[in-house]
């Protein structure tokens, strides 16, 4: 297991931790006040909670060599993880609207009402600092799966800013009604945040080529890079988890010596792990009469 499987793992460790406490937290600020609003803040702790164990479990099978069975690896494994979150997510908002939509039909004054926000506001800013916190540093070690629970952790401080808000107003405007519709203004903006983990999971699993920026840059060492070769066409990238597959045709000249195309191929691929870290460079050495006069020309 690399040091990057082990920060992941830890980090994926202490968002189950991290998410065990807010939940107590908010459960609480709910039993304080009987707010239909707190309780959504919970119901979506919960579902963090949740994911985080999803997530662990995705970072643990996705460190996992390659083998037989699975010769490219088990990157993959993250995004099924924060498809699963995405799921979660959605299932939290519909048991949200249903709470909400029994509450709408009959009203009810909220109990200790200022000591339920300051709790329920301590689990928020304890959310904010760790959703910074994985999303940071699932972006630097390129985990899907921590990335989307930073953005769903993320999703859950502005629910509860929102429900704040809500349910100060519903205090000082003596209306109940405010609780259940701002518990309803909860789920939607969980219900779009869910499909926005999901959708982005499934770029991953259908094997979206890298951003255009990046694209470029390979091109551009691509051409800086392979010194003595004619052209460089049918690149092709794809992106697994934490690794990015390149792959593509070097033409060469047909006099070229094997040992001087290895050394050529060895130069290309150390240039584009300067662009890309940890990427798997594929390269077909082809004559120069298969050349297709498009692609990467060389420099």
């Amino acid at each position: 297991m690399t040091t990057t499987d082990t920060r992941l793992i830890r980090l994926a460790i202490g968002s189950l931790f991290v998410g065990l406490f807010v939940l107590g937290l908010k459960a609480l600020a709910w039993k304080m006040t009987g707010s239909v609003a707190l309780l959504s803040d919970a119901l979506e702790s919960l579902v963090n909670v949740a994911t985080a164990i999803a997530a662990l479990v995705a970072i643990r099978i996705a460190a996992r060599p390659a083998d037989a069975n699975h010769p490219y690896g088990h990157h993959k494994a993250e995004f099924f993880s924060a498809i699963l979150e995405g799921v979660m997510i959605i299932l939290a908002a519909l048991a949200i609207l249903h709470s909400a939509w029994g509450a709408l039909q009959a009203p009810k004054a909220l109990e200790a009402p200022l000591e339920g926000l300051l709790v329920n506001g301590l689990a928020s800013v304890i959310n904010a600092g760790w959703c910074w916190v994985l999303i940071h540093q699932g972006r630097r070690l390129r985990s899907p799966a921590l990335v989307a629970d930073g953005k769903h952790l993320l999703s859950d401080v502005v629910s509860s800013v929102g429900v704040t808000f809500g349910v100060g107003v519903a205090i000082v405007s003596g209306w109940p009604i405010l609780d259940p519709l701002m518990a309803a203004l909860v789920a939607v903006n969980i219900l779009w945040s869910g499909w926005k983990v999901m959708s982005a999971s499934m770029s991953g699993l259908l094997d979206e080529a890298v951003p255009d920026d990046v694209m470029a840059r390979l091109r551009e060492t691509i051409a800086r890079e392979a010194e003595g070769a004619v052209e460089a066409h049918d690149l092709r990238t794809r992106h697994a988890g934490r690794a990015t597959f390149i792959e593509f045709h070097l033409v060469v000249p047909g006099d070229l010596s094997v040992r001087d195309a290895h050394d050529l191929c060895d130069r290309v691929e150390a240039g584009l792990k300067a662009v890309v870290p940890d990427c798997l460079v594929t390269i077909h050495v082809e004559p120069e009469h298969k050349a297709k006069h498009s692609g990467v020309l060389v420099l």
